[in-house]
């Protein structure tokens, strides 16, 4: 289950909301054991058409429709089981009600429909919190920590023939000039603009990781150099656009260079990386403020910096 990119502050909301949709669903099945186990009047919630979104888990369940957690896999397995165990739930209460004893397999399956809700449910709480541990506290980008795993598995599905994937590293110019001649929070300000400026150009399953200083690593999967190239050019067009005004001094715009790569299934993972790093390197020699596409005749240029 991949978690599109979300703001740590978004990540942090999505937490707590599964925990207390956990807590909410918790009590719900203990009020419902004490009506089956003491005979009690069930909740008419629980016996009418649709249960499942009567319940007070299924109402923030659908009153997430458009959200990025709805659309993840493993959360619309949720509401499969959901469902399922709302309709054994209702038979176990109607023939409670009606005076009649249950059957054991009507119970079983209705456990069985709840252990899976409350795992797939776990499973994404699982998630977000490796999603939190792995992100960076400036810019709210993942970090390093998780990032070639996710590399190494679109490079499988490369290698599978699934889809093409690119790669790219993007370079902040003269950021240490930027530093000393603003100070480093303005220069910390430039990563985080320039983090959100990128961030604004991405498709939703595309990933962008905090590489280390003022560098980033992009993931575009399912992405040609030809496509990767024109989403790399808008994002140094919105961070040149962007004006920074520091207290007392002129403004002024920071610039981008970009190496793009294809994630090519004949080589390693490392090895497109490196031909991303020798593509920026070559934009950084030509002019920077500039994307380049790494070619097998390309020759590597360090640029002094």
């Amino acid at each position: 289950m991949n978690i599109p990119f979300l703001p740590r502050e978004q990540l942090r909301g999505a937490r707590t909301q599964i925990e207390q949709a956990l807590h909410n669903h918790e009590q719900w099945c203990e009020e419902l054991y004490a009506t089956l186990i003491c005979r009690l009047p069930p909740d008419e919630r629980d016996v009418q058409c649709d249960p499942h979104r009567h319940c007070r888990f299924g109402q923030w369940y659908y009153a997430l429709d458009a959200s990025v957690l709805a659309q993840q896999s493993g959360f619309q397995e949720v509401e499969i089981e959901h469902k399922r165990m709302h309709e054994f739930a209702a038979a176990l209460l109607r023939t409670s009600a009606d005076g009649g004893d249950s059957l054991l397999s009507d119970y079983e399956r209705f456990v069985a429909a709840m252990n899976s809700m409350r795992l797939e449910m776990i499973a994404l709480k699982q998630q977000l919190e490796g999603e939190l541990s792995n992100c960076d506290p400036l810019t709210g980008l993942s970090n390093r920590v998780g990032m070639l795993a996710i590399l190494r598995e679109q490079h499988a599905m490369a290698t599978r023939g699934v889809h093409n994937c690119c790669v790219a590293m993007l370079d902040l110019d003269h950021f240490k000039n930027i530093n000393d001649s603003y100070g480093h929070p303005v220069g910390d300000n430039v990563l985080m603009t320039a983090a959100q400026c990128a961030r604004e150009q991405l498709r939703p399953y595309d990933r962008l990781f905090r590489y280390g200083g003022e560098e980033f690593l992009l993931c575009m999967p399912n992405t040609d150099v030809i496509t990767g190239r024109e989403i790399c050019d808008r994002i140094r067009e919105s961070v040149t656009a962007y004006c920074h005004v520091p207290a007392d001094e002129e403004l002024f715009r920071a610039t981008m260079s970009i190496g793009l790569a294809a994630l090519d299934p004949a080589v390693s993972v490392e090895e497109s990386l490196d031909r991303a790093d020798k593509a920026l390197y070559a934009a950084k020699a030509g002019g920077r403020n500039c994307t380049v596409v790494w070619s097998s005749s390309l020759i590597e240029v360090r640029a002094a910096e």
